[in-house]
């Protein structure tokens, strides 16, 4: 993924803009040759589980290191079950010092013991990715419930 590296955290509630402003990053980004894959938090646990139950799972991460940014939306919809959380905490690992990430979330850090099975688990995964990190934490009401709402 390169030799320098950085993580754009997009916190908030859900429904506030959180994936969209990544996907406007991304898109920008792409506009200026920057290699980006996006990935739904879920569908990277999903293909990372069935990448580690095939033993391919340290050729599946290298094949990402292509990406020069990896977008990971929703990281806070990772169900806590140990299998997938112990590929997502590999994954950034690997990324650590030398892939960029940009990850959204609607769980502040204080509640990320819900995606992490154990506290040095969630302690060690936070400490990766704020290392390098830009945080931006987004208020408001969800732009969808405030359009229900005016229908």
């Amino acid at each position: 993924m390169g030799s320098s590296c950085c993580y754009v955290l997009l916190i908030g509630p859900s429904g506030v803009g959180k994936s969209h402003i990544a996907a406007a990053i991304a898109c920008h980004l792409i506009e200026h040759d920057v290699r980006v894959k996006w990935f739904s938090a879920v569908a990277l646990v999903q293909s990372l589980q069935q990448a580690k139950r095939d033993l391919n799972l340290i050729t599946v991460m290298t094949r990402l290191d292509k990406y020069q940014i990896l977008v990971i939306d929703d990281i806070g919809y990772v169900k806590k079950s140990d299998a997938e959380t112990q590929v997502l905490f590999e994954f950034i690992a690997h990324c650590y010092e030398s892939g960029s990430l940009i990850i959204t979330s609607n769980q502040p850090f204080s509640e990320w013991d819900q995606i992490f099975p154990d506290t040095m688990m969630t302690v060690a995964a936070i400490d990766r990715i704020i290392h390098h990190a830009t945080i931006i934490e987004i208020e408001g009401e969800s732009y969808r419930k405030k359009q229900s709402l005016e229908k």
